[in-house]
C-alpha cells in the first residue's frame, strides 16, 4: 500500500485496534486511564521518518508497567509494528509517537478488577521543535516546589503535580520549571537537569525521586566518557553557582539554561560542555536513524 499523504491524515490515532483521525478518536468514559490516570506512557521521537531508540522507550514502558502491576497486552515486536503502521498512515517525517497503555475499562472503583483488558492508544503528531535561535540564546528557568508523589520513576499518565508545576512556571514566564524537594533539585517538569562544576557534569542519581529519561541516559553516558560525570543531587542554592546548566529530553534534546530564578548562570550564555554533548548526541541520533546528519531548525 502507498503511504498516506501528510495532508490527508496528519494527526493519527489508534485506539484498541481502530485507526482514525485524531479528532475522531474516543475512549470509554469508564477507562481507568481517564478515571484515575491508571496507566503508563512513552514518547518516541521520529527523525526524517525514522524512530530514535524505540527499544529504550519500550524497555522503560515495561519497567513502568511492572511497577503498577500492569501486564502489557503486546510484545515489543507488536509495539514496533504498531509504531511503523502509525507512521505510514500519518505520513509524518518529523514527529512524536505517543503511546499510552491504561489498565482498561471497568466500573468506577479504586479496586482493580481481575482480568481487565488494557487499552492501547497511539497518536502521531508533528514534533515540537526548539529552534536554533532559542538554543543559541539559552533559556530562563524557574524553580518550583516538587509536590509530586513518591514514585516519580514510573512514567504514569497521572501527572497533576507536573500540570500544577507548569502552571506556576508559565505564570512566572519560565521556559521550564525546575522541581525542588527538600532543598535538592530533582528534575524539570518534562526534562532532566544537568549542571557543570569545574568541568565535571553533575546530575541527580536515578531513583524514585525522578524519571530517568532516555536522553538523560544517553547524555550521561557521553558525559561519563568526557568530560566526566558525577551522579549526585544538586542543591537549589548551589545550582546558581554552576558554570553551566542544561536540560535534556526526547523532544528538546539538549538545551542550555542561562538563568535560574533571574540569577545568571556562568556568563549568561550557553556553555561549551552542553554544546559538545549536544553535538555528540546528534551524531548518535544520525547514526541510529541512518541519516547523514540531524539538521538545524530555524
Amino acid at each position: 500500500m502507498a503511504p498516506y499523504a501528510p495532508d490527508t491524515m496528519p494527526d493519527i490515532a489508534y485506539v484498541n485496534g481502530r485507526w482514525s483521525a485524531l479528532e475522531e478518536a474516543v475512549i470509554s468514559i469508564n477507562d481507568r486511564g481517564f478515571l484515575f490516570g491508571d496507566g503508563v506512557y512513552e514518547v518516541v521521537r521520529v527523525y526524517d521518518g525514522r524512530m530514535f531508540r524505540p527499544d529504550l522507550h519500550l524497555a522503560r514502558l515495561a519497567r513502568s508497567a511492572s511497577h503498577i502491576a500492569l501486564d502489557l497486552p503486546l510484545t515489543r515486536e507488536d509495539f514496533l509494528t504498531l509504531f511503523e503502521e502509525a507512521l505510514r498512515r500519518s505520513g509524518q517525517r518529523e514527529a512524536i509517537i505517543y503511546l499510552q497503555v491504561t489498565r482498561g475499562v471497568a466500573p468506577r472503583s479504586h479496586a482493580i478488577p481481575p482480568d481487565l483488558t488494557p487499552s492501547v492508544i497511539v497518536t502521531v503528531r508533528p514534533a515540537p521543535v526548539v529552534t536554533d535561535a532559542v538554543r543559541a540564546a539559552g533559556v530562563a528557568v524557574v524553580t518550583v516546589p516538587d509536590v509530586r508523589w513518591l514514585r516519580c520513576d514510573i512514567k504514569t499518565t497521572a501527572m497533576m503535580g507536573n500540570v500544577l508545576a507548569l502552571l506556576a512556571t508559565n505564570r512566572a514566564g519560565g521556559f521550564e520549571g525546575i522541581q525542588v524537594r527538600d532543598g535538592l533539585v530533582t528534575e524539570g517538569i518534562s526534562t532532566n537537569l544537568f549542571a557543570v562544576f569545574d568541568g565535571v557534569v553533575q546530575t541527580a542519581p536515578e531513583g524514585t525521586a525522578l524519571l530517568s529519561g532516555v536522553t538523560r541516559h544517553l547524555v550521561a553516558e557521553l558525559a561519563r566518557a568526557h568530560p566526566g560525570l558525577r551522579e549526585e543531587s544538586v542543591s537549589a542554592t548551589d545550582l546558581v553557582q554552576a558554570d553551566e546548566v542544561f536540560l535534556t529530553s526526547t523532544t528538546k534534546e539538549v538545551v542550555s539554561v542561562v538563568s535560574v530564578d533571574g540569577e545568571r548562570i556562568g556568563d549568561g550564555r550557553p556553555g561549551p560542555v552542553a554544546a559538545d554533548l549536544h553535538t555528540r548526541l546528534r551524531q548518535q541520533i544520525a547514526e541510529a536513524c541512518g541519516l547523514a546528519s540531524v539538521g538545524a531548525r530555524a
